[in-house]
Formats: C-alpha cells, sequence, structure tokens
C-alpha cells in the first residue's frame, strides 16, 4: 500500500503532553487532564516498567509515536531494524499519529545521537521520499517529519526547508509535524527577521500539517540552543499564534519539555495557555448589522 498521492489528514487530538518517567505515578494515579500523550519511540523497544505503564495509559490517552534515532536522512545506511521494531511498536500500540525527524544522524557505521540538517538538494530530497514510501508502507500508516533546529546552513542549498518539505509532501504524501520553536530559534540564529519566518509557515501546505510542537529554548551569547528546559518564550507564542490563524485549531499541539523536567503542573499549564490563545486566535469575528 504506497500512501504517495493521498489525502493528508490527521486526528484532531487538542492539546498534549510529552511522557516522561518522573510523571509515570501522576498519571497513573490521578489521570490528569490532558488529551493526549506523545512518546518518544525508542524509549519503549524494549519489554519492562515503561512498556507496562504505557499499555495502561493508552486505555485512557490516544498515543503518537515520536522518533528521535532513526536519522531518515543519513547517507551512510538506513536502519531497517530500526524500523522493524518501530512497527512492533506501532502495532501494540496503534499510535494516533507517527512523527520522525527531517535529519541524519549516522556516519560511517557509527550513530551520533543528535538531529543533524540535511543539505536541502536534490539527491537528498530522492533519498529522503524513498526511505519515506519505505517507512510509510512498512508502518502501513502516514508518517510526519519534523522540521529540526539548526546552527549552519549549507552553501549547496538548492532550495528551502518549507520547499523541501512540500516537495516530499507531493511525493510521498507524509505529513509534517511543525516545531514552531525550531522555527524561531532558526529565525534568531540565521539572522533573519520575524518576517522570514512567517513566509515559512505560509509556504508550507496547510493539509499536511498533523502536529505542531511548542518547547523552550536557551538563550546563549552565540545563538539559542532547542534544549527543552524551559517555558516557552513570548515570541515562539507569537508566531504560533500566526500558525493557528493561518492552519485554523485542529492541529494537535504538544508541549515539549526534556531536560530540568518540572511538575507535570506546569506543562499543563503550558498546554493549557495552548488552549487558550488558539481560541483567541482563531475566534470568529462577531458582524453587528447597522
Amino acid at each position: 500500500m504506497s500512501h504517495a498521492n493521498t489525502p493528508t489528514t490527521f486526528p484532531a487530538l487538542g492539546y498534549g503532553v510529552g511522557l516522561r518517567t518522573r510523571h509515570y505515578r501522576h498519571f497513573l494515579h490521578e489521570r490528569p487532564a490532558i488529551d493526549w500523550l506523545e512518546i518518544h519511540s525508542e524509549n519503549y523497544f524494549g519489554a519492562g516498567v515503561d512498556l507496562d505503564v504505557l499499555d495502561i495509559l493508552r486505555r485512557d490517552y490516544p498515543v503518537s509515536m515520536h522518533g528521535v534515532g532513526l536519522g531518515i536522512g543519513s547517507a551512510g545506511g538506513y536502519g531497517l531494524h530500526h524500523v522493524e521494531k518501530l512497527k512492533k511498536l506501532a502495532d501494540r500500540l496503534q499510535p494516533a499519529l507517527i512523527s520522525e525527524h527531517l535529519c541524519w544522524a549516522s556516519v560511517a557505521g557509527r550513530h551520533l545521537n543528535d538531529l543533524l540538517p540535511l543539505p536541502l538538494v536534490t539527491a537528498a530530497l530522492q533519498l529522503i521520499a524513498e526511505r519515506l514510501d519505505h517507512l510509510q508502507n512498512t508502518l502501513r500508516q502516514r508518517v510526519m517529519l519534523e522540521n529540526v533546529s539548526t546552527y549552519v546552513r549549507f552553501a549547496c542549498d538548492e532550495m528551502s526547508e518549507a520547499e523541501f518539505l512540500t516537495l516530499l509532501v507531493r511525493r510521498t504524501g507524509c505529513g509534517i509535524l511543525l516545531d514552531v520553536n525550531n522555527l524561531y530559534v532558526n529565525q534568531v540564529n540565521h539572522g533573519e527577521s520575524a518576517s522570514a519566518a512567517l513566509a515559512t509557515l505560509q509556504q508550507l501546505p496547510a493539509g499536511s500539517i498533523g502536529e505542531i510542537h511548542l518547547a523552550g529554548h536557551l538563550v546563549t551569547d552565540t545563538g539559542l540552543v532547542d534544549h527543552h528546559g524551559c517555558r516557552v518564550d513570548p515570541a515562539v507564542w507569537a508566531l504560533y499564534d500566526s500558525a493557528r490563524r493561518l492552519f485554523g485549531d485542529q492541529i494537535p499541539t504538544l508541549i515539549e519539555w526534556d531536560t530540568d523536567i518540572p511538575e507535570l503542573s506546569v506543562l499543563l499549564d503550558e498546554a493549557r495557555q495552548a488552549r487558550q490563545r488558539t481560541e483567541l486566535v482563531t475566534e470568529p469575528v462577531q458582524c453587528t448589522l447597522i
């Protein structure tokens, strides 16, 4: 079954948070009010307590599988064994969404454990399109690719990231996971204006966006680092508002927090803010007849 050139529709899950070990007990005993949970797929490849907890929670919460280790753009190889593990987990969980990153991560047989940016060239586009076809056909589910944070750009780039993603959508029927924080981090790190980030949003095919990520970043003397270790920055919230105006209120939003993980109440508060901001910016305008 090929997903190429098929409609890119995704479930409207609402507002979610990433499931982290620190919050297991809270979720198991209190079932906090959140619409859905995202997991890092690789954390659940093996049997054990983590998978047992997830089996319980998925009865009450839709689950999104978010991969961080595949490195779909690695020229040195494509992890077929990794894909089989993804399939085994997906068959077990029946996730509402599945996503990976637009990046590479392996070279010379070594995995670098990072989400490294790709040169945006035709050869890379062809490579990833072929692998996406294989991945989606193996999983029998549409996969989203996430735009990543970058600290360098390649002189050989032939297109923008938005153009690259749009072409992948057209060729494979995949979706886009729009990380708004990454978009802002790149804007600042590459010395671009706010209008450039907005232009990127406007270039993305609206019907292909299946999920939005929000996270915090670290401000350093040399640039911004996408560390997912604090609350969402006001400038990122503003960009999120723009995305909501462009794409509507049905795309699921996730609050990411991966370092210095706080109490769950902090993540839930960020998710509430995302919901409230969405309601404000997408509220229909009431016209008064005179």
